[in-house]
């Protein structure tokens, strides 16, 4: 089996929305107190604002927020079942090795367990579910400069293993 992602599809030749992104995302949450604990001990997120009892809003930096959290539908509900349509994950990035190895080692060190590593060739990432259920990955890209790309010109994105165990040393290292 090849470690190369392969895609049935061609590269749209649309240009996209420049200057467009992914503002921020939002969760619903069992418990919101619970919730505000893992993002912020564990995640390294921010609280910048509080919604009453029912939302939280995080951010990593002074942004108003990267991470609404609430309870106003899901108040001490349960996960969706495996199956079913919904947000497969959310991704925070990180702005180096060593950031990234800090939060997998707060990760870790808390209980919370990782359910996949890959080198994707353009990124390395990790991906664990949140209190809730909620599928997190926690990655950092490296510079474009290191990409591979395609014929085409399209990056090269591949699953290859990741030395999780070295992230976190050199983000000890560091700290």
């Amino acid at each position: 089996m090849s470690d190369q992602v392969e895609s049935e599809h061609k590269v749209s030749d649309q240009n996209g929305v420049q200057g467009a992104h992914v503002g921020h995302g939002h969760l619903m949450v069992a418990d919101i107190e619970r919730a505000i604990a893992f993002y912020q001990d564990v995640i390294g997120m921010r609280l910048m604002l509080r919604y009453g009892s029912q939302a939280a809003f995080m951010s990593f930096d002074d942004y108003h927020h990267h991470l609404g959290l609430n309870t106003w539908e899901s108040k001490n509900g349960s996960p969706p079942p495996k199956g079913h349509t919904g947000l497969y994950h959310i991704a925070f990035v990180f702005p180096d090795r060593a950031s990234l190895g800090q939060v997998i080692d707060r990760v870790q060190s808390a209980g919370y367990e990782l359910i996949g590593a890959s080198d994707h060739g353009v990124s390395e990432a990790v991906y664990l579910n949140d209190p809730d259920g909620n599928g997190l990955e926690l990655y950092r890209d490296r510079p474009r400069e290191e990409w591979k790309m395609t014929a085409d010109g399209v990056p090269e994105l591949v699953n290859r293993p990741l030395d999780v165990a070295a992230l976190v040393e050199e983000g000890r290292v560091v700290a």
